[in-house]
């Protein structure tokens, strides 16, 4: 029995040699990238607000094959559709003045772009731990300046005009969660004065430009608290806005968690002020840029399933930055070439 019992196993083994031999295993073709599908209007985009500067340093931008090529059109061809500029009063060393913005607007134009304008009303970063009047306003009386802010920005505006250049969309105030122009704009002190600024805002940009949208952007998309405490105090003080902006950075571990809450917030949002909601900034670690795609797919669809078409759209932060002021959540990798973060954007 037991010499059966081995020549049958034997001729098993044989023939499951054979049979492994004559028909290998089926190795499964590699895994595809699908993009998010959103609607034809929904805005997909960057601020490379950075890019004239680095240029003038000697950095260069290259596309996945490797071949150097323009920034703008690099944007373009991983299927953005819009480029978010910043505009700073009257900064130290000139980068992201009204002259320098313009220059970069134009070539956004001339790639076929969409184009955001984020006053900072400021001489350098505004954010929700820093919103420092420019220096030439610092003395000035309350009044003052509201009027100033308005005039600066019908200017820019106009200026922008001049050379052939209508924003689609304009930032009064960036990261504005807690007013701006401190200390007379901070809205937990005085969000009466913080709503006159946004109204001077609100008007020069509409002065100008009719059909141009005004947003009101605060960081941390996730806060519905922060949110509604901000938005509620602006319509109580008779603020206008046309999209409410959102800035919204997770972490690799956070990210579903923290995108979820965000979608519940811009539904909020929608349904309490009747106004579109878009996040006007994103960004995630370069060094992990699998995940990073990941994050960004999942926000732009929760982005794009906003009711009605409110959900407009999604800007990545300064993603050509590579060994560049330590900054770490661009979306390049290290030879200046996108990483597959960006695929998410379409292309």
């Amino acid at each position: 029995m037991k010499k059966v019992l081995w020549v049958c196993c034997f001729g098993t083994i044989v023939l499951l040699a054979c049979s492994k031999k004559d028909n290998p295993p089926v190795v499964p073709p590699p895994t595809t990238y699908t993009p998010p599908v959103v609607s034809a209007t929904f805005a997909k985009g960057a601020d490379i607000s950075w890019v004239t500067q680095m240029e003038s340093s000697g950095v260069k931008f290259y596309d996945k094959s490797g071949a150097q090529q323009d920034l703008f059109a690099l944007m373009k061809s991983l299927g953005m559709n819009s480029i978010r500029l910043r505009a700073w009063v009257n900064p130290s060393d000139g980068w992201c003045n009204t002259a320098d913005v313009v220059a970069k607007a134009i070539r956004a134009k001339n790639a076929g772009m969409k184009i955001m304008i984020d006053f900072h009303y400021s001489d350098v970063w505004a954010d929700p731990g820093h919103q420092a009047k420019p220096a030439a306003w610092a003395s000035l009386d309350f009044a003052t300046l509201v009027t100033t802010l308005h005039d600066y920005t019908a200017t820019v505006m106009n200026t922008l005009k001049t050379n052939g250049i209508t924003p689609d969309w304009v930032q009064v105030g960036n990261e504005t969660s807690d007013g701006m122009l401190w200390e007379d704009g901070r809205a937990s002190t005085n969000m009466a004065n913080f709503a006159s600024l946004i109204k001077a805002g609100y008007q020069a940009v509409k002065s100008v430009s009719t059909t141009t949208k005004v947003i009101v952007h605060s960081a941390n998309g996730f806060d519905n608290n922060l949110f509604r405490w901000l938005f509620d105090g602006l319509k109580a003080n008779g603020a206008q806005w046309d999209i409410i902006g959102m800035s919204l950075y997770p972490s690799t571990t956070d990210y579903t968690t923290l995108d979820t809450q965000c979608l519940t917030n811009m539904n909020d949002m929608v349904s309490r002020y009747g106004t579109p909601v878009m996040v006007v900034e994103v960004g995630m670690d370069a060094s992990d840029a699998t995940d990073s795609r990941a994050f960004l797919t999942d926000i732009i669809t929760k982005v794009n399933s906003v009711a009605n078409g409110n959900g407009q759209g999604v800007f990545y932060w300064e993603p050509e930055a590579y060994n560049w002021q330590g900054y770490g959540l661009g979306a390049f990798d290290n030879t200046g070439k996108p990483t597959i973060a960006l695929d998410a954007f379409g292309n």
